[in-house]
This record gives C-alpha cells, sequence and structure tokens, in this order.
C-alpha cells in the first residue's frame, strides 16, 4: 500500500470537485472542508510572501494582509446554499403551515395555514449559522490539527443551521413530494422515510409517493410509484431495510427530470451516498436548467460515516454497535482454541470509521487494520509477526480489518459496480488464509476463524441512537425544502443540524486522519505496533 504521507507541498496542490486542495499522490487527501492540512509541513522559508495555496477557486496570497477575510468571503459564497429565488426572483413567501404551538386542525383553505402566533419563537432565522470547526489549534504539529496557513491562523467558517423557517417557498395543498433510497442497505433507511412523510403532512402536503429501487423508478415502466401516508409508515422504522427498495445506478438525469415533469413532483428527497447525491445535484442543476420551480434535497446515507464535514451519518452507531456482537463471537472463538485467531471484517470501503470505532468500543481488538493507514503482512515489522507474538504471549488473537484494507496485496481489477464503485478485492479472506499459511510454515499450530458480517448488520434496524438522529435529518429535510433551498444536504456539525450545499460534501470521502486523537485511542486500546 502507497504510504499515507502527513507532509503536502502546496505548490503541488491542483483543483479537485467542489473547489477543495487535494493532492494528487495520496490516496487519503488530508484535507477537511477546504482547509490545507499542516500537520507535519515545514516552509522551505519562513518568507510568506512565497507561500500561496489554491483554496476554493481562488489563490491565497498569505502575504496579503486581506488573506483572511478574503477566504471567508470566499467561503461564504461557496458554501451559500442555492435558493429558489435564485431562479425566480419574484416568488413570493407565504406564512408557514408548520407551527408546534397552534394545533388547529388543517383547513381546506391553505392561503392563513396555521392560525399566525408571533409570539412562538420555533423559527429559525435565515441568516443563523453554525461554526464548522470549534478547535484552534495552535500548532501545525498538533494532533489532527487542520490548518489553512503555516502559521494555523484562526479564520472562522459559518454553515447555514438547519430548521423550520417562517416563511415558505410552496403552498402546500400544490406540492407533489417523492422519496427515493438509493445504494445499499443502511439502518435508518425507514426512520427517515417516515419522518418526511409524517413532517410533510404537518406542513399540510396531500400527497406524497415513494419511488422504488432507486433512481430506477422513475424509468422502469414496471414499478409504480407507491403512494405514502402517516398511516403507511407508521410501524416502518420497526424493520430494517427500505421500505421502497434500493438499487445502484439508473437511467440519465434528463429521463429523471422528465419523469418529474410528467409525475408533477415538485419536491424531491434523495437519501443515499457520495454518489446518490452527485446525482441528485445533477438533478438540482438540471431542474434550474429547465426553470422548474422543484427543491431537491438530500439527506445522506453512508454507514461508513465517510460524508465530509458530518459529525457522522445516520446508520453509523447501529453498525458499531452491531458489530460488536461479530467482534464478541470472534474473541470466543480465540479465546476458547489453543492458539486461537478471530479475523472479523467489518464495513470499510474508503474509511475505517466502523472498524475503529468497533475495537475501541469492544476492548478485545488486538489489530485493527483500516485502509488509510499503510500495514505490512510479512517480514520483521509485519501483521504476521506480531500475532506469533500475541500467540506467544497471550494464546490468542482478534484481528479487526476494514473491507478496504489492504487492497495493495490483492490483484487490481477495472470491474465496477453499478454505482461506479471500483469492486474490492476480499482482504478479509486473504489474510485468513495468509494467516493459516504463515503459521503452518513456522510450524506453530494456529486455530483461525473468519466472521463476515456485513449483510447482517445493513439490514439491522437502527438503534436509539440513529432512530433520533435519523428522525431530525428528515424533518429538517422538509423544512429546507419548503423553506424554498435545493441542492442541499441536511447534516449534523458539532451536535447541531445544518445544511450544506452538495458539492461541498461530495468531492471526496471523509477519511480517518491517522494523526487524530481517536485514532491514537484506538492504537492505545489494542496495543498494537506499526506495521510499517
Amino acid at each position: 500500500m502507497d504510504s499515507v504521507s502527513h507532509a503536502a507541498v502546496i505548490s503541488s496542490s491542483k483543483l479537485s470537485y467542489g473547489g477543495r486542495v487535494s493532492f494528487n499522490k495520496y490516496k487519503n487527501p488530508l484535507l477537511r472542508s477546504s482547509v490545507v492540512s499542516l500537520r507535519n509541513w515545514r516552509a522551505p522559508s519562513r518568507n510568506l510572501g512565497v507561500l500561496a495555496a489554491r483554496i476554493g477557486n481562488k489563490e491565497i496570497d498569505f502575504s496579503d494582509p486581506d488573506w483572511k477575510t478574503n477566504y471567508q468571503r470566499d467561503f461564504e459564497r461557496r458554501f451559500n446554499i442555492p435558493h429558489i429565488t435564485d431562479i425566480f426572483p419574484d416568488a413570493d413567501p407565504i406564512p408557514s403551515t408548520f407551527c408546534l404551538k397552534m394545533r388547529t386542525p388543517i383547513m381546506e383553505d391553505f392561503a392563513g395555514g396555521y392560525p399566525s402566533d408571533e409570539e412562538w419563537h420555533g423559527y429559525i432565522n435565515n441568516n443563523d449559522r453554525v461554526l464548522l470547526k470549534v478547535i484552534h489549534y495552535s500548532s501545525p504539529t498538533s494532533a489532527g490539527a487542520e490548518c489553512i496557513d503555516p502559521n494555523c491562523s484562526w479564520v472562522e467558517q459559518w454553515v447555514h443551521r438547519a430548521g423550520p423557517r417562517e416563511k415558505i417557498y410552496f403552498q402546500p395543498e400544490e406540492v407533489k413530494a417523492a422519496i427515493v433510497t438509493c445504494g445499499g442497505l443502511c439502518p435508518g433507511l425507514n426512520d427517515v422515510i417516515r419522518q418526511i412523510v409524517i413532517t410533510l403532512e404537518i406542513y399540510g402536503v396531500k400527497r406524497i409517493v415513494g419511488i422504488p429501487f432507486g433512481y430506477r423508478g422513475f424509468s422502469d415502466e414496471g414499478l409504480s410509484e407507491m403512494p405514502l401516508s402517516r398511516k403507511v409508515v407508521q410501524n416502518v422504522h420497526l424493520s430494517g431495510g427500505s421500505l421502497l427498495g434500493v438499487s445502484r445506478g439508473g437511467p440519465s438525469v434528463s429521463d429523471i427530470v422528465d419523469s418529474m415533469e410528467e409525475r408533477g413532483i415538485n419536491m424531491l428527497f434523495v437519501l443515499g451516498g457520495n454518489g446518490t447525491h452527485a446525482g441528485a445535484n445533477a438533478i438540482h442543476n438540471e431542474c434550474r436548467r429547465r426553470r422548474m420551480r422543484v427543491a431537491v434535497v438530500g439527506v445522506p446515507k453512508t454507514i461508513d460515516n465517510d460524508i465530509l464535514m458530518m459529525d457522522k451519518t445516520f446508520g453509523f452507531d447501529t453498525a458499531v454497535e452491531e458489530a460488536q456482537r461479530a467482534i464478541n463471537s470472534a474473541y470466543i472463538e480465540a479465546h476458547s482454541a489453543y492458539h486461537g485467531i478471530g479475523i472479523v471484517k467489518l464495513m470499510g470501503r474508503n474509511s475505517g470509521f466502523i472498524a475503529m470505532h468497533a475495537s475501541l468500543a469492544s476492548g478485545q481488538i488486538d489489530i485493527c487494520l483500516i485502509p488509510e493507514v499503510p500495514f505490512h503482512l510479512h517480514g520483521p515489522l509485519g501483521v504476521l509477526r506480531h500475532l506469533k507474538f500475541l500467540i506467544e504471549t497471550k494464546g490468542s488473537a482478534v484481528v479487526c480489518v476494514a473491507e478496504g484494507a489492504g487492497q495493495n496485496f490483492l490483484g487490481r481489477t477495472n470491474a465496477t459496480d453499478a454505482s461506479g464503485n471500483t469492486v474490492l478485492g476480499d482482504f478479509g479472506v486473504h489474510i485468513q488464509q495468509e494467516t493459516r499459511k504463515y503459521f503452518k510454515e513456522i510450524g506453530v499450530h494456529a486455530d483461525v476463524k473468519y466472521i463476515d458480517p456485513t449483510y447482517m448488520i445493513r439490514a439491522c434496524r437502527a438503534n436509539a441512537s440513529d432512530g433520533i438522529l435519523c428522525t431530525v435529518l428528515g424533518q429538517n429535510a422538509v423544512h429546507g425544502a419548503f423553506a424554498g433551498y435545493s441542492g442541499i444536504t441536511v447534516g449534523i456539525c458539532n451536535t447541531h443540524y445544518v445544511y450544506f450545499p452538495i458539492p461541498e460534501v461530495i468531492s471526496y470521502p471523509r477519511a480517518v486522519d491517522p494523526n487524530s486523537r481517536m485514532w491514537h485511542r484506538c492504537l492505545t486500546s489494542t496495543g498494537q505496533p506499526d506495521f510499517v
């Protein structure tokens, strides 16, 4: 595996999709939210006149005394969320039909909405913001430091707060809302669907449908849209999976928007990961190009927790919790056998968050391998040599690997799935085979057990923590659509719920920072050495 360096030469940067700095030689960009990470970076000269970084769409000259102000302006521009008035400047807002203080029944005439109550302070002001970064790093060498310039200057970065607005831009009786779930399964999908439907009904929407089996439901004539209501979704959160079904790939963006026009859909809620959100953003742009009054809102769905700038995504907590069952089984098998070794493979194509957090939570893992951290299998510093040490000293060992780890040990293929993701080799099986082979060659008995709980974890019902997250994400998705925003996704940032423009969260997957305190905590828990 290519080494993941903590150094970055600014002059080698290039502009990536979404306007971030990326470094083309590194598999794991050490960048977060348009910030150049300079942990171990040392300037060749202290003359700041020669230092510059291309962040966003502009090159920053640190010798300019106004560079902070210019950076903040550029950040504000890029994180400004699209609104219906960008295309329809004469669009008139109406009083919100959402109010939790006055709960009189909705009347047939929605013009007045709920009775006005100016004393209710439950609405979010459009100018409310949430601070994106809360730690002021004093040095680029601080653990997990995320810096803009070599001096780690503090620059405030604010994003839009999510929630209900006092004025809305859609008449509820004119809304036809659609929900679509794409990609793979993830705990909490039904919870989000349920809460979107319930919140839409509170606003007064009567026409709500589900698009079956992802984006392909827009084009497959054999798939009919599913009418949704509170009665239909009332208990769907009690089981895993998706009420609407999921799939990867689908028709062209133009065909999807054609279908939306034919069906009269003017609110679309898209549940999915990076690829799905890229599709949602393309749909948003096509609707704008056609001057359609449509709100397209995403809800990030990735069990791997690999969406940029968000504290976590729904399904992650459940995955970590369910992984404990597999890890505990592996521990019992290993601990009960003579020279037992238990290997557990968990999800994590590009990011090892599940493996890291599951290892921390269990306290039973001796070795945790993730895609972001390079390692050797063989040799004096390799994983297998450490396994031999564990067998000699402890009598057993438990290994946790993320599915994307160790791909350099496997033959690369050009195969991709319907979402365009590279089909990974099975490193879990590979390390199982290599472990058995190694101990046989050195003449030491080893009883190796391998567990892959991937599909059992994906199909689980969301736990309480994810259930709350899904509920609030679903509610805020509807609030954002009625507020007139489109091309946005909703997430949790520093414990607050916010709206992001989609391009800013999909440019590359969020990854574990090998210099972060959380990874250091994992290493402290496992006691594993560097395998390089």
